[in-house]
């Protein structure tokens, strides 16, 4: 249940992968789920329609310029090296 009516995609997830879908960034698979979900969910569709207008804005000021071609290729690589650390402590109560 998302926007008051049944959707087969959460409003939520819709909304998080949003600039996914502006900059053709995810699967097809995704591209076609969420824009089935932005074709029925008009809250969505305006707030989609707000980062779509934040983004033209954006390219605007950068004066349009490009990212080198081979950039996604090396970050891909760089955040695939990355690895997460996380610490647990235990405290016992006494």
């Amino acid at each position: 249940m998302s926007c008051g009516e049944p959707h087969e995609t959460d409003c939520r997830e819709v909304l998080t992968e949003v600039y996914l879908y502006l900059d053709l960034e995810c699967a097809d698979e995704r591209r076609n789920l969420i824009r089935d979900h932005l074709d029925e969910c008009s809250p969505c569709l305006r707030e989609y329609g707000i980062e779509q207008e934040v983004k033209a804005l954006v390219a605007r000021c950068c004066g349009n310029e490009t990212a080198p071609a081979d950039l996604r290729d090396r970050l891909r690589v760089r955040l695939a090296e990355l690895v997460f650390e996380t610490e647990s402590r235990e405290y016992l109560a006494d």
